[in-house]
């Protein structure tokens, strides 16, 4: 048996033995008690019955008249409407928690709090505009809803793999002198995180301000639940986001999804990269981990340090003093435009659909994307199929070998109408694809954490960064062509061999895909 073997076995056991195995417990029999407990109710009296019918029907209202994703509408309608009162409670359960208002509330004040840190540079502004006729209303967008400043004097470097950023994030990280700030959806234990952490270690001791915050998701199966405790040990503040906790509740559908780094205010990172050893091919999971990376050095790292401070202080009730953290303009001379960007689940703007978007309408020669996850809703579905038709070369890079097998066959459900459209669907043969990349024209590209499914799109907090004219573009369209080197083209002929078992489940799924 070999140490990957043992290490999965060991994971499972801590799960199904341990508080993970608990909490998932606590949570299904919630679910099933509710559903008795309004079953009860209905049959108690006509009375009560005809009150939870009048109520279903309310929710019916509510639900067809709010202004959201068709798509989740639809998924919502459906048990409301099959399952009346049960649905109509479900829905009102996960739709007034109080721990997601409470959330949504303490960020929107500390957006509120650091806006003065994220103002737009008006010449930076101009000068973009001047450049590219599109601009305007992208930044107009961008400043006034995403809440981000376009920036100028920013070096991009771009990481194919995340076994070429790791060496880089280790040596940044030992540049360190004022403080280092990492924020990522999965720490586990092994040899990225035992490296990275060693330096922390020392970097703490030297008097450099460390903070980490992970995901509360880490506390399941990769980190113990007390290890912030741990850390702090070595004067290293850490903050779990939204813990698992065993209480049915939507707030933990809501995770942390981003992956930042910032060294100084001088140096971030960000991408598709978590610090874990499959995201370096330390060990093997599913074939070769493909994922990507961006390294900023300038003004945009300023855009990165206020999304982690902001997030920060959700759970952290001192004083924010955001100025402190901000860095000066550098100066450097740097060619193009960097726009790092975050995106949250509580504020109703889907930044990282509309970004997507707006590089699939404004093209006009190509759109290469990689991506793990194919789940689309109407809107995005009909944005990669307008391009195609429009004659711009649109190219899919997708997993050959899933992690997740219903993610699996929802992907295949769209490859039908993309490629009767003229949509390019590649399949990474050597493993799976994790890298969120968008490049177009040889001007613009995205790199970041946002899959192209519903919970990147609308139920995760997210980042990336949007570049324009930086010389990174070119090198990231060149590991796109590499990379199509391996992979395997989508026909017609591949989707008529999928089993009906496949064609029915991804069909049955894409009904609840918005809740998934």
């Amino acid at each position: 048996m070999n140490n990957s073997t043992k290490r999965i076995k060991r994971s499972l056991l801590r799960i199904i033995l341990g508080r993970t195995g608990f909490t998932a417990l606590a949570i299904i029999a919630q679910f099933f008690i509710i559903l008795l407990y309004f079953g009860y109710l209905k049959e108690y009296s006509q009375a009560v019955t005809f009150l939870l019918y009048v109520l279903s029907f309310g929710v019916l209202l509510h639900i067809i008249n709010k202004d959201e994703n068709p798509a989740y509408k639809m998924a919502w309608l459906l048990p409301v409407a099959v399952f009346p009162v049960f649905g109509a409670m479900l829905f009102l359960f996960f739709k007034l928690q109080p721990t997601v208002i409470f959330t949504n509330k303490i960020l929107r004040q500390n957006i509120s709090a650091s806006a003065d840190c994220l103002k737009q540079d008006k010449k930076v502004k101009a000068n973009f505009e001047r450049d590219w006729r599109n601009a305007r209303g992208f930044v107009h967008y961008m400043n006034n809803y995403a809440g981000y400043p376009v920036c100028a004097d920013t070096e991009v470097k771009y990481f194919s793999l995340g076994d070429d950023m790791m060496p880089a994030l280790a040596e940044e990280l030992e540049k360190a002198e004022k403080y280092i700030f990492m924020e990522y959806f999965i720490i586990d234990s092994g040899e990225v995180w035992n490296k990275i952490l060693g330096i922390l270690k020392k970097k703490a001791a030297q008097g450099v301000e460390v903070r980490l915050m992970y995901d509360g998701l880490c506390t399941l199966a990769n980190l113990p639940y007390s290890y912030p405790k741990t850390l702090a040990e070595y004067d290293i503040s850490c903050r779990v986001f939204n813990p698992i906790r065993p209480f049915l509740s939507s707030a933990q559908n809501n995770r942390d999804h981003r992956k930042i780094c910032v060294i100084d205010g001088k140096t971030a990172f960000t991408g598709g990269v978590n610090l874990a050893d499959e995201y370096a091919n330390i060990i093997d999971r599913f074939g070769h981990w493909k994922d990507t990376a961006v390294m900023l050095k300038g003004d945009a790292v300023n855009n990165l340090t206020m999304m982690f401070l902001q997030m920060w202080h959700i759970s952290d009730s001192s004083e924010a003093n955001y100025e402190k953290y901000m860095s000066k303009p550098c100066n450097n001379g740097a060619e193009g435009y960097v726009l790092p960007y975050g995106d949250s689940p509580l504020d109703n703007e889907p930044v990282g659909k509309t970004v997507y978007m707006h590089i699939l309408n404004t093209a006009a020669d190509y759109v290469h994307i990689m991506t793990p996850y194919l789940i689309l809703d109407y809107e995005m579905e009909q944005c990669l199929v307008s391009a195609a038709k429009r004659g711009v070369d649109v190219k899919l890079i997708l997993p050959h070998r899933p992690d997740k097998k219903y993610a699996f066959y929802l992907a295949h459900s769209h490859y039908p109408s993309l490629l009767k459209a003229g949509v390019k669907i590649y399949e990474y043969e050597p493993g799976f694809v994790h890298a969120k990349n968008y490049t177009s024209d040889d001007k613009k590209a995205v790199v970041g954490t946002i899959n192209m499914d519903f919970r990147s799109l609308y139920l995760h907090w997210e980042c990336a960064c949007y570049m324009y004219k930086t010389p990174c573009v070119k090198d990231i369209e060149a590991d796109f062509q590499n990379t199509l080197k391996k992979c395997r083209r989508i026909t017609f002929d591949d989707v008529r061999k999928f089993t009906l078992f496949e064609y029915v489940t991804g069909r049955i799924l894409r009904i609840f895909a918005p809740l998934m």
